[in-house]
């Protein structure tokens, strides 16, 4: 067996399932889970009703793994639309099976392990994929602390020169998982001189892009590039998905766009990795990526919920609305450390709430690591506020209850 599976670290939700061992959760409450980010509002019919149509010629014949230039060019077309930036949809799109398998297989594109001490930086706490890439990819992964002072801030600063010239790739999440944080433009020009001077590919998760709270809708990667005169993409690449604008996590669609150089490594790994797409699932893409005004009422959704679900939450725990996405990353009351044995005030907060009051959170250190003598998911909990409005309020009230009477 390849050596390197024995690195990867549990899933946090298989953790979470250790956490629960021998917790009977109350009777008394209906169960409720703000503990997983899988979308629950409903798929847009137009969408289901393309992916239906096109079943009869759709399955007869090998997709391309480049995808059906209709879906390429509906992909630009949303790109020009959404972030006024111009891409090249034969050279510089390219469909993917949704974004957590784009951001493994990049990474496997992109880095060497050859090189002595290959290093793959990412935000802490993040997405547990991108530990996994870099550990199957023979590299090394730098975990940047996130600071909450700043708005949860990844502290790019603190990373010295020695980490620097050993990295190769780079993740950045904007809006970011768990924090809900909005990379500003400063900061996507500090890490494009970084990229510059070290030579390192910047990797951009943006699949929370379009649940926003604010006016303005987040700055993407590209976007920047543009504005910063960079209009090559040199040295970067975004991965969207259809996941979470269009609530279809389980049609497994996304795409990536960027540099060309870029795009024509990855189309080459993915060729022989099989990563090509339904014609189907492109069908329903293009009519998906095409449309707007279910994503508009999406988002509509989701502030309505957290414009209900913030105010009451912020009287018990620490918590305020993000810039974006769709969680609470919520720090737990100070009783909680030390309460439970061998547990951190997170893991604590968390087993007591589903014993008393039957709803599921996430405990933030699971999706952090401890690295320079910190885990900053530690003392933090994330919600997803991916159910129904009326569930969510329900789970709302029972955590109030919770933290007034562990005060």
């Amino acid at each position: 067996m390849n050596p390197l599976l024995s690195r990867l670290q549990p899933y946090p939700f298989e953790r979470l399932r250790q956490l629960f061992a021998g917790v009977t959760p109350s009777p008394a409450h209906r169960p409720i889970s703000l503990g997983i980010g899988e979308p629950k509002h409903a798929t847009p019919q137009m969408l289901k009703d393309a992916l239906a149509d096109a079943l009869d010629t759709g399955l007869t014949g090998y997709p391309a793994t480049a995808g059906e230039p209709s879906l390429r060019q509906a992909c630009a077309d949303w790109m020009q639309r959404r972030y006024s930036v111009t891409v090249n949809p034969a050279a510089q799109v390219l469909p993917v099976n949704g974004s957590r398998e784009a951001l493994f297989a990049f990474a496997q594109t992109v880095l060497d392990p050859t090189q002595p001490g290959a290093t793959l930086a990412f935000p802490n706490p993040f997405y547990q994929i991108y530990e996994g890439a870099a550990l199957l990819g023979g590299a090394q992964p730098y975990y940047v602390p996130s600071v909450p002072s700043r708005n949860f801030a990844v502290d790019w600063d603190s990373v010295p020169d020695d980490v620097w010239s050993r990295t190769q790739l780079i993740f950045v999440c904007s809006p970011g998982n768990p924090t809900g944080a909005v990379m500003p433009l400063d900061e996507w020009q500090k890490l494009f001189e970084l990229s510059d001077r070290f030579g390192f590919v910047i990797a951009s998760d943006e699949c929370y892009s379009e649940i926003y709270f604010r006016d303005e809708p987040p700055l993407g990667g590209l976007e920047a590039a543009v504005k910063l005169g960079r209009p090559d993409f040199k040295n970067l690449m975004m991965f969207t998905s259809l996941s979470k604008r269009s609530n279809v996590p389980g049609l497994r669609s996304g795409f990536v766009a960027g540099d060309a150089a870029l795009i024509k490594a990855f189309l080459l790994y993915r060729t022989y990795h099989g990563g090509a797409m339904s014609p189907a699932v492109q069908a329903a893409s293009v009519a998906a990526w095409n449309d707007e005004d279910h994503v508009i009422d999406n988002r509509r959704q989701y502030r309505e919920k957290f414009a209900a679900v913030t105010p009451r939450l912020a009287a018990v725990l620490d918590v305020a609305l993000p810039d974006a996405a769709f969680y609470l990353w919520a720090g737990v009351p100070a009783s909680f450390e030390s309460r439970v044995p061998g547990l951190s005030a997170d893991e604590a907060f968390a087993r007591e709430l589903l014993a008393q009051y039957n709803v599921t959170v996430l405990p933030g250190s699971y999706l952090a690591r401890e690295a320079q003598g910190l885990n900053p998911g530690r003392g933090r909990v994330r919600m997803a506020l991916v159910a129904e409005p009326v569930e969510c309020l329900e789970a709302a009230d029972r955590i109030v209850r919770f933290c007034q009477t562990h005060r």
